[in-house]
């Protein structure tokens, strides 16, 4: 199985609300970790409206002694009515140097875990902050960047793409768009970013307030272009990803590429 890493570059292009909503459109149990370092709590103020108390997280994890797989395991708990389950998150940015320890034994705690069988979505957040998990970016099995497909968000992440590529940042890299052709179709993000776009989830403020606000379903959700949208990406990135371990786990002396085409 896999660890899927997702972060942002500008803007606010909805990684929380599209890593959410792709867990729950996950075709297999999966598991999602806030690693965001800014302390937005979009799982507890969001999707569970702040109805749900919190009882552990990242934090109490740091505070282990070892961040383990068992010890994720611990601190996960369910999002009930499905088969994901979360690790909370910071409560605060005032806590992200607590975790400066703890990133890479959790990356490694998290690799565990895909070879176990259990497929994982981490919420980065953005590049570039102060306390960004960027060993759990560096170790997952694809790494992508959440764009929208306007020109300020393609122009802010533009650095940071070329970086990636340039320094070899993750062993796989690709691209979310956000409500592609508004204006820019998916063919010109990739030209413009040097990185390939593996999937695109619909504009839908609507559509993704459910998972950003808790919001009450619009009608004909169920069946609505935002909600195939997350579908069809969890399966395409779940197959692009299951390709990715098959080839590293092929016996070949060639390096493996830093960027899937």
């Amino acid at each position: 199985m896999t660890v899927i890493a997702l972060c942002s570059a500008s803007g606010a292009p909805g990684v929380s609300t599209t890593c959410l909503g792709l867990a729950l459109a996950w075709p297999r149990p999966a598991l999602l970790v806030e690693a965001d370092p800014r302390g937005t709590q979009a799982l507890m103020t969001g999707w569970f409206q702040g109805a749900r108390p919190y009882d552990t997280g990242l934090v109490e994890l740091a505070l282990s002694p070892l961040a383990t797989a068992d010890a994720l395991r611990e601190v996960a708990r369910p999002i009930d009515g499905t088969e994901v389950r979360f690790v909370a998150g910071l409560r605060s940015y005032a806590q992200a140097p607590v975790l400066r320890g703890v990133w890479e034994p959790l990356a490694g705690a998290l690799a565990e875990l895909g070879d176990a069988g259990t497929d994982v979505l981490v919420d980065a957040g953005p590049l570039g902050y102060p306390g960004s998990p960027t060993p759990l970016l560096s170790a997952a099995d694809l790494s992508l960047l959440v764009v929208r497909s306007d020109l300020p968000a393609l122009g802010g992440a533009r650095a940071w793409a070329e970086q990636v590529v340039k320094e070899g940042l993750w062993r796989q890299a690709g691209l979310v768009v956000v409500g592609q052709g508004r204006p820019y179709t998916p063919r010109e993000v990739s030209q413009t970013l040097g990185l390939p776009v593996v999937t695109h989830v619909a504009w839908d403020p609507d559509g993704a307030a459910v998972y950003h606000q808790g919001g009450v379903p619009p009608r004909r959700f169920e069946t609505s272009a935002y909600l195939r949208s997350l579908r069809a990406a969890a399966s395409t990135i779940t197959s692009a990803a299951g390709r990715l371990r098959l080839t590293a786990d092929e016996p070949d002396d060639r390096p493996r590429q830093e960027v899937i085409a």
